[in-house]
């Protein structure tokens, strides 16, 4: 079994929302939103080469696991922004549905975090994140 298909294991058997491995280590969440990847990316682990899995990924979360170092990746829902910008950064992604954009959680509008970054360079990471931060940061105030 491969690293990603452990974490699409993990993902499924056991309910978390996202799942990390190098096939000896395997960090879980059930956190929604890019809220488990910036924490894992503010704790200063080294997750290159590691694999993941996740149930929706937008153009957000997507510059968030190219910061992480992820080299492949599992996920359930994605947004062609955000499989066109993993695959832009030569990062694997097996999928099962592809969509034109991630909605909201209410479903009345597109993702807020997807939103943020639409216009961000593929290559501006440090721009995506300070993006990210401010709109999470907002969205935490109810902005």
């Amino acid at each position: 079994m491969t690293n990603r298909e452990k974490a699409k294991d993990i993902l499924y058997s056991q309910g978390f929302t996202c799942v990390f491995t190098d096939g000896e280590n395997t960090y879980t969440s059930t956190r929604r939103g890019v809220s488990p990847l910036l924490y894992r990316y503010d704790s200063g682990v080294n997750y290159s080469g590691w694999s993941a899995a996740d149930k929706v990924i937008g153009r957000g979360a997507a510059f968030m696991y190219i910061l992480l170092g992820i080299k492949d990746i599992y996920v359930k829902v994605i947004s062609q922004p955000a499989l066109q910008l993993l695959e832009s950064h030569n990062i694997q992604v097996e999928y099962d549905r592809l969509v034109p954009a991630i909605r909201n959680r209410d479903n009345t509008g597109f993702c807020p975090i997807e939103s943020c970054v639409r216009d961000v360079a593929d290559s501006d990471l440090d721009g995506a994140l300070a993006r990210i931060r401010k709109r999470t940061a907002q969205l935490a105030q109810g902005k």
